[in-house]
């Protein structure tokens, strides 16, 4: 394809689909005998996404952002106007990043560098019918500033797929929060995912065993 193969830019439409047209809620309802809905959901088409970080998977997100007419913006701290160009999202600020867009989802990887890189200031910055989406890792958001926002309904809502502890403690407070999509790490869960990572698995034991130096593994 275009942007290569990476299922976690599937999963992050698909929890902004969650976030923003109750799928999973509504089902829940459904199957517990409802008969009509309860949520009103809002159109991603004509909103503005907030890229973090621009890489392969957060171009990948861009591209199938647009193909829902979204407008993207993006901002990481090593972004350059250029590689938005490149990507054919706009450039922007992390300032602008947080306090214009509708949804932000978060594609940096995890460093000593992006340790709290959204942190309490960035989600003050955000519309309170904006909503955060974090599939990339847990740490790259400061997850007690998260939950610290939640609960005061300063944003409409986050879906998070990665936590600083995994897997989430039981007790944990995200649990007990009605404004925040929990999945448990379901990026790579996919069947494709792990067939490609156990055939790998196998042909580097294989190669071990012949005394072979198994293939660097991307």
């Amino acid at each position: 394809t275009q942007w290569g193969r990476d299922p976690t830019a599937a999963l992050t439409m698909g929890l902004i689909l969650e976030l923003t047209r109750n799928i999973g809620r509504e089902n829940a309802r459904m199957h517990a005998g409802e008969p009509l809905q309860k949520f009103v959901g809002i159109e991603i088409e004509g909103r503005t996404l907030g890229v973090v970080g621009l890489g392969k998977l957060g171009a990948k997100v861009s591209g199938l952002a647009k193909a829902f007419g979204m407008n993207v913006i993006a901002w990481s701290p090593n972004l350059t106007p250029e590689r938005c160009k490149e990507v054919g999202v706009g450039y922007a600020t992390k300032e602008e990043l947080f306090s214009t867009a509708d949804i932000i989802t978060v594609h940096v990887v995890l460093s000593q560098r992006s340790r709290g890189l959204v942190g309490l200031a960035d989600l003050a910055r955000m519309k309170p019918t904006g909503y955060l989406v974090n599939t990339a890792r847990g740490p790259i958001v400061d997850e007690a500033a998260l939950l610290e926002t939640l609960q005061q309904k300063k944003i409409a809502g986050a879906a998070v797929d990665v936590f600083s502890v995994e897997p989430l403690p039981v007790d944990h407070p995200f649990r007990k929060l009605d404004n925040i999509v929990l999945t448990p790490h379901l990026g790579y869960v996919t069947e494709e995912s792990f067939r490609s990572h156990y055939s790998q698995m196998v042909e580097g034991i294989d190669a071990w065993f012949k005394g072979e130096t198994p293939r660097r593994l991307a």
